[in-house]
């Protein structure tokens, strides 16, 4: 495994080149520059090995109590090499002492049937989230999964 660090600030332009490396999720162009532009606006957190980013998380803050990962995404070159499981990892540990509670998911539903959000939605389910409901056309024109976690303060021993 690589030595990851997390950094909460922003990068676009590093946003932009991880989401091309994966066209499988984010091959629509519109959606790549729209996710570049949220980077510049929303609350990050970046994944860097050797000085390079390789890995982002987005957040959205709806309420003191609750929040929303917008995007998570890794590199093709470094996934399944726990860089994502940092990310979400260092992003929950700041939620939690910032006093968030709750985190929301959406991605691409079930019902449509996809390799690529398959690998997803077992990625959060293997991380604690829990599927809600499914939705048509609130996030794109086809069916949108809403999961959730509730964030629980680990205790010191």
């Amino acid at each position: 495994m690589p030595d990851i660090k997390i950094q909460p600030r922003q990068d676009p332009s590093a946003v932009d080149r991880i989401l091309r490396s994966l066209p499988e999720w984010f091959g629509v162009e519109e959606a790549i520059l729209g996710y570049t532009a949220s980077a510049s606006r929303q609350e990050s957190f970046l994944a860097v090995v050797n000085d390079m980013t390789v890995g982002v998380a987005l957040l959205t803050r709806h309420f003191k109590e609750s929040a929303e990962l917008t995007l998570i995404a890794v590199d093709a070159k470094y996934r399944g090499r726990g860089v994502g499981k940092t990310l979400l990892e260092a992003m929950e540990s700041a939620l939690i002492i910032d006093g968030c509670q709750l985190l929301q998911v959406h991605t691409v539903g079930p019902s449509f049937e996809d390799a690529a959000y398959s690998q997803t939605r077992a990625f959060y389910r293997k991380f604690g989230f829990l599927p809600v409901q499914e939705f048509e056309r609130i996030d794109w024109d086809g069916p949108t999964l809403v999961m959730v976690k509730l964030l629980i303060q680990k205790s010191a021993r």
